[in-house]
């Protein structure tokens, strides 16, 4: 069984910076694939970041391509995602999300390709 707790969130100002951690812990952290997503109020769960087991790959949401930037240390089994110019949209919580195993970008890229999800941690942001 996998467990992911994330951290980090908070409230910052437009054009702020955050950076979440996301603990991962039951299973090798280093056969997941680890996957960020963020919910806003109202919205669906939409993608933000991915980044394969390996470290080699990342792929991004267009929103946030340039402006966040998602990596792990496996020697720390934990997965990071610091976020930079913060925007009023940008505002939700963010989830972490795992996938045993070698994948695909099609896989990485939405809710129904992870296993296990984190319970989230909430971002505000005032603009």
């Amino acid at each position: 069984q996998v467990q992911l707790v994330e951290s980090g969130g908070g409230l910052v100002q437009a054009g702020g910076s955050l950076r979440l951690s996301c603990a991962h812990s039951g299973r090798p952290f280093s056969n997941y694939n680890m996957g960020w997503f963020r919910q806003a109020p109202g919205k669906e769960r939409e993608f933000v970041a991915a980044i394969t087991w390996s470290g080699e790959s990342t792929y991004y949401a267009d929103s946030v391509k340039g402006r966040f930037t998602i990596s792990r240390d496996n020697a720390k089994n934990t997965a990071y995602l610091p976020m930079n110019s913060l925007r009023p949209e940008s505002a939700a919580d963010y989830y972490c999300a795992a996938r045993y195993g070698m994948a695909q970008a099609v896989g990485l890229v939405t809710t129904s390709g992870y296993d296990d999800w984190g319970q989230g941690t909430q971002v505000t942001v005032s603009s």
